[in-house]
């Protein structure tokens, strides 16, 4: 009997040290602070706060991590796109924007999001923060107009969002379907 407390003792350790941290799309509190920043911003521009989307954050996390583990900046293919090395198709998106669909239709080939999602990343060669994220997401124009709903997004009325940080990485994502409980 002591001979599988230990055993299962073991195996145990083996599963936490191994395992990627908490179960997707539960938020950590960096990821907690990065939805309650980008509401909190979202309310001093008189837009509606957006409600936490387990499937988005699925992507959103999953996203962060293949980011931090594959993606070689400096290439064509910009943050948005996806590697090979995981359970989705891959996706090289370009600046010309071409190839969006293969961002839009992540959340429904990941989490079984029914509409398509709209993504903002960000990295910093130390850490990803929340603050630090979301004042660069505000200088930038592309990234502002999907936080602030201005642009080709002045008529998106969101209803979910998903947060992944992950080491140099934060990743968020917009959609406008609510997410059935």
């Amino acid at each position: 009997m002591p001979v599988n407390l230990f055993i299962a003792f073991i195996l145990s350790l083996l599963i936490h040290h191994y395992s990627d941290g908490p179960a997707a799309d539960v938020l950590s509190p960096e990821e907690m602070e990065l939805m309650k920043i980008i509401n909190e911003y979202r309310t001093t521009r008189n837009l509606p706060p957006v409600t936490h989307s387990p499937k988005l954050t699925k992507v959103a996390q999953a996203h962060a991590k293949d980011l931090q583990e594959n993606f070689s900046r400096g290439k064509k293919c910009n943050m948005h796109s996806w590697s090979k090395n995981g359970p989705w198709s891959d996706c090289c998106y370009t600046d010309d924007h071409k190839r969006a669909s293969c961002m839009w239709d992540k959340p429904k080939e990941i989490a079984g999001y029914d509409s398509p999602g709209y993504e903002i990343a960000y990295w910093h060669s130390a850490k990803a923060t929340p603050d630090h994220a979301l004042e660069v997401w505000k200088k930038s124009p592309g990234h502002h107009a999907v936080i602030a709903n201005l642009g080709p997004f002045k008529d998106a009325e969101w209803k979910a969002i998903g947060i992944g940080i992950f080491k140099e990485y934060a990743v968020v994502w917009f959609g406008e379907m609510e997410e059935s409980s």
